[in-house]
């Protein structure tokens, strides 16, 4: 399929429930639900659903809640479940993907055969992984806004995108702006951020612990931190002169930025395991589960359990392929530059996963999409988008988070990987000489597009 992004068995907005949106009708006229990043829902009456294409919906949805032609580059329709996630190109035929969803299971995911029986899914209006942030700086329609905002905040809580503390508190304070209004000392603010914590933060930043193994633990910690920190917050949210109280524009806004800090904002998210690195000389550190990010902007690897990143890198700094499971076990490999004890040597690191053909494939269709759009992107930095009256300029340049411990930044001493110089026709570990690339695909020499990845032909409608 073209422009298909996986995710099997990481957390999502699609576990929130187990529903389905299409329905097994014929040629008659039917109604197909689309669901909204908030979990609300948007019905349609359609006609001859089996043959409508997914450009035909996303344009019903469009109308429904009267969006901006903007709307049509800023989100695609996919097709969720808690096991799989794929992004649908304009020409795919919802009802007809929906009806090979076992075969796509099977192919991109280990789910059992009984969950795979069982699933269903359902079709989701939510951001297009494709859309640059360039130009979601520049828009300014208030719905659209609030779209990419509640994606985004279900994204930070589900802690899809790990934030230190000081940025959760930084984005929960915005959250509870937008829901709680500003900010009025008196209020027993307090009480309702305790009440409703988990609304504002990352769950694992809520739990409370009890009874003496916790007390012990939070020895020399103030209890209830994440909450007085998201109230210090929430007092320093500011409020724009004049700005009229229904309007959250800019608060919306304020959010997005913060997330665009975020080197895996926007990505498409798919499931693999990595090797642990080994105990000890006899023992072998086994494998832990993964989350691979990929988006315009690079590729990032995700501890799932420990909510940080292993390894970050831009298109610019890696070499990948992928092994399929006629060749061995499906996996992608990374390649990238790193030291030994001092010695410049090209690093592997291999991510086992039934998704590896779809991630290659994303990889390089992002790279030829940032090769077409640097002209214009030049152009644009030359002479500036054109702002809206009254819009929050754009930064100059986004900071990244670089703190000391940051769960943004990168833990390779985690990984598991293969140090290399090439030496002849050998691969031999850890020599003296640095050499060429061990692969040929890299961001210099990637031609090619993005390849349809199917279980069958008939899964390409025109």
């Amino acid at each position: 399929m073209d422009g298909t992004e996986g995710n099997a068995g990481q957390p999502g907005p699609a576990e929130r429930s187990h529903r389905s949106s299409v329905s097994s009708v014929g040629a008659r006229a039917a109604d197909v639900l689309v669901y909204l990043a908030d979990d609300t829902v948007v019905p349609l009456a359609v006609e001859n659903l089996p043959s409508l294409s997914a450009h035909e919906l996303h344009r019903a949805v469009r109308e429904v809640l009267q969006l901006p032609d903007i709307a049509l580059e800023a989100f695609a329709l996919w097709l969720v479940s808690p096991l799989l996630e794929v992004q649908l190109k304009p020409k795919h035929q919802p009802y007809k993907l929906g009806r090979q969803w076992p075969e796509l299971l099977l192919r991109f995911t280990d789910a059992p055969d009984d969950d795979v029986a069982m699933d269903e899914p359902a079709l989701q209006f939510r951001r297009n992984v494709f859309f640059p942030r360039r130009r979601e700086l520049q828009i300014h329609d208030e719905d659209v806004l609030r779209l990419l905002y509640e994606e985004a905040k279900g994204n930070v809580l589900a802690a899809r995108y790990p934030c230190d503390l000081e940025d959760c508190e930084a984005l929960g304070a915005l959250v509870c702006r937008v829901q709680l209004g500003p900010y009025q000392p008196g209020l027993p603010a307090a009480c309702t951020l305790r009440e409703k914590l988990d609304s504002f933060l990352p769950a694992h930043l809520c739990k409370r612990g009890h009874g003496l193994f916790a007390a012990l633990r939070g020895r020399g910690t103030k209890a209830g931190t994440g909450e007085q920190g998201l109230l210090n917050a929430y007092r320093r949210v500011q409020e724009v002169v004049g700005e009229h109280e229904a309007s959250l524009s800019t608060h919306y806004r304020a959010y997005l930025l913060k997330c665009h800090e975020l080197p895996f904002y926007g990505c498409a998210f798919f499931h693999g395991e990595v090797d642990k690195p080994a105990q000890s000389f006899l023992h072998r550190g086994g494998r832990k589960p993964v989350a691979v990010a990929i988006s315009l902007e690079g590729v990032h690897v995700i501890d799932s359990r420990e909510k940080h990143v292993l390894l970050g890198l831009h298109f610019q700094e890696l070499s990948w392929d992928h092994t399929s499971p006629e060749e061995e076990e499906s996996a992608l490999w990374l390649e990238f530059d790193g030291d030994n004890e001092g010695t410049p040597v090209n690093k592997l690191l291999k991510i086992y996963s039934k998704q590896a053909e779809l991630m290659s494939s994303l990889i390089e269709y992002c790279i030829e999409l940032n090769h077409t759009a640097e002209p214009a992107a030049t152009q644009e930095s030359v002479s500036g988008p054109t702002a809206a009256p009254g819009s929050l300029p754009p930064p100059a340049q986004r900071p990244q988070l670089r703190r000391q411990g940051s769960v943004v930044c990168s833990r390779i001493q985690h990984l598991s990987t293969i140090d290399y110089v090439e030496e002849g026709e050998k691969i031999k570990r850890v020599k003296p000489k640095r050499t060429t690339s061990f692969f040929g695909r890299q961001l210099s020499t990637s031609q090619g597009s993005y390849t349809v990845v199917q279980p069958a032909d008939s899964l390409e409608q025109g």
